[in-house]
């Protein structure tokens, strides 16, 4: 049975973030967990992690350092949602996260959606509104099994790398 859910958590950015990745909506895990990529069979924080040559953050205090480290603001087009559990194909009666929230007092160089879901809901809501072309990168989802970690750290590193100047 599907429920309309708020989304539980704020965005994580400061000042200093250069690039914006934004997920679709966060799963059951991340929402008990209060931050972003929450479920262990996510592989974001593992692409992430090789992107920048870095170690894998394990707590939320972890990660959230990895994220001013690497000046990365994080979270998702959707603001509230009807979904079933996490599954992003049960998402109905969308309304989409402000995202002047976080472009208006950082310096966002580049816009990346993590996955063709999101990537719908960015271009169908918030494209036009912002004026900026994100990037869409395949998502890290263990649902997209079609892509190994090798692919997928492969295109993150190129593009997110290019975005930053490196």
């Amino acid at each position: 049975m599907k429920e309309h859910i708020i989304h539980p958590i704020p965005p994580f950015f400061d000042k200093g973030s250069r690039i914006l990745i934004l997920g679709s909506f966060p799963s059951v895990r991340s929402r008990e967990q209060q931050f972003f990529y929450g479920h262990p069979q996510n592989r974001f924080w593992k692409v992430m992690a090789r992107v920048f040559d870095d170690k894998v953050p394990d707590t939320v205090a972890e990660k959230k350092s990895f994220l001013s480290g690497h000046r990365i603001a994080l979270w998702d087009v959707i603001g509230a949602c009807d979904i079933k559990g996490s599954s992003d194909s049960s998402i109905e009666n969308v309304t989409p996260n402000d995202l002047t929230k976080i472009l208006g007092p950082a310096g966002i160089n580049g816009v990346f959606v993590n996955g063709k879901t999101a990537e719908k809901y960015y271009r169908k809501y918030t494209e036009s509104k912002t004026g900026i072309k994100a990037v869409c990168l395949p998502s890290t989802s263990p649902a997209n099994a079609a892509w190994d970690i090798e692919k997928l750290v492969s295109v993150w590193r190129e593009e997110i790398l290019k975005s930053i100047g490196r």
